[in-house]
């Protein structure tokens, strides 16, 4: 390329809408041009919004319309353009494409999630990607005994997508149960080859040195696997048809003034003060946060719903509301995310955010939001006296927690009312 005015050719590496060499000649062509009176250069436009291609014309045309709706940034909107570009430029229109290609070809500078928008919107974008969970499950699977491998891979897919009989587990699950498995399944692969040659010594060996929580979740692990082995054929015998789990007394104490305050000085921000206010107000799940929108608040009324239980909004998560939603207008005023809590990449989208956002302000700092929503749970029936429909109607639980969370009330009931018996009697006996 060459200035327009003394046509001098451009440095290499120059913008693509660079029209002069240096300042000098822009204010000389600028002014040469009013003397003349010629009008100003037409703006520079990306390549693909004029293109012969009516696919990525098309692409062009809709990633900037897009842009304008959404508030992506000027740049954000040429990268787009960009990746079309590089997916569609020499592609017969109507063709679709595949994800994996696009995430192959476009260059680094533009943003795949925005390119396959584009494309999903036009109807152009083929997803023959893999899920995560599914290359998860191959390549730990891949780290197990050969012997247990193929059994352990073809276990958990059918953990992930059910069959005819039971309902598809959640990714949690699928950890949660793997986790629990691996870390036998290595110990048995030096005197075992398969799982048909573990017998119910092995395994009571193998629970033998495990309690608590860790012992319950291998057992349920364990039978889930070996009952699939049994199913398909895998294994003759199921060497966990007599293991039994045993029920382990759920306790939970009121969080201490030291967790308190190391809760009040770790949320300083107000998205952080808003989590928490929720959390310890509310008693509101991770999972309830994020997926509140606008159109779960009535401020003038001071109504809140969540998780579609509408209940009076408290002071406390009331001030900080108005504080973060300051903030949230302020930093993305144009965005068109429905959701209260967004960061700069949802921002550009209408999606939650994801469970990383709340452990990377609040968990990983020290701060355990579950912690929080037991402990207001708990003060309420300490309050109330115990009574696990109260709970229910309060805090949108199931009859099994609350009935679980008045027990524990009722246990710290009883344990304070002895001890106040034991030191009046101290007191009476002394006296």
């Amino acid at each position: 390329m060459n200035c327009v005015h003394c046509g001098k050719t451009l440095p290499n590496g120059s913008r693509r809408d660079r029209a002069y060499c240096d300042h000098n000649c822009r204010a000389l062509g600028s002014y040469y041009r009013r003397k003349a009176g010629i009008p100003p250069l037409p703006r520079w436009q990306h390549p693909a919004l004029t293109s012969d291609n009516p696919a990525l014309r098309s692409a062009a045309a809709l990633a900037k319309k897009l842009g304008e709706a959404n508030g992506w940034s000027p740049s954000l909107v040429l990268c787009a353009m960009d990746g079309l570009t590089a997916v569609l430029e020499h592609r017969p229109p109507g063709k679709p494409v595949k994800l994996t290609e696009v995430r192959r070809r476009i260059p680094r500078h533009a943003s795949s999630f925005r390119v396959a928008e584009v494309l999903a919107r036009l109807e152009l974008l083929e997803d023959d990607s893999a899920s995560a969970i599914r290359s998860w499950i191959d390549d730990r699977t891949a780290e197990l005994p050969a012997g247990f491998a193929d059994d352990v891979r073809a276990w958990l897919l059918v953990l992930l997508d059910g069959d005819s009989r039971a309902k598809p587990r959640s990714r949690t699950c699928l950890y949660a149960y793997f986790g629990g498995v691996r870390p036998l399944l290595e110990n048995w692969a030096t005197p075992r080859d398969h799982l048909r040659e573990i017998t119910v010594s092995d395994v009571t060996a193998a629970l033998s040195p495990l309690c608590g929580w860790q012992r319950r979740n291998a057992i349920a692990a364990l039978r889930s696997l070996f009952r699939f082995a049994k199913k398909h054929g895998l294994i003759f015998a199921n060497p966990t048809t007599r293991l039994s789990s045993e029920d382990i007394p759920r306790s939970l104490l009121p969080m201490t003034d030291a967790e308190v305050l190391a809760v009040q000085r770790i949320a300083v921000t107000p998205a952080q003060r808003l989590i928490v206010a929720l959390a310890a107000v509310h008693a509101a799940r991770a999972t309830a946060i994020r997926s509140l929108t606008l159109d779960d608040l009535d401020l003038p009324n001071r109504r809140i719903t969540i998780a579609e239980h509408g209940q009076r909004l408290g002071e406390l998560p009331y001030q900080t509301l108005l504080a973060w939603l300051d903030q949230r207008r302020a930093t993305w005023p144009k965005t068109p995310n429905r959701h209260i809590l967004i960061n700069a990449k949802t921002a550009l989208g209408t999606g939650p955010v994801s469970p990383e956002y709340l452990k990377r302000h609040l968990l990983h700092q020290g701060v355990y939001l579950e912690r929080i929503r037991g402990d207001r749970v708990l003060h309420e029936a300490l309050t109330v006296g115990a009574d696990p429909l109260h709970l229910t109607l309060v805090f949108n639980l199931s009859h099994t927690t609350a009935s679980n969370y008045a027990t524990i009330a009722q246990n710290l009931l009883d344990d304070q009312t002895g001890v106040r018996r034991d030191t009046v009697g101290g007191e009476s006996g002394r006296s």
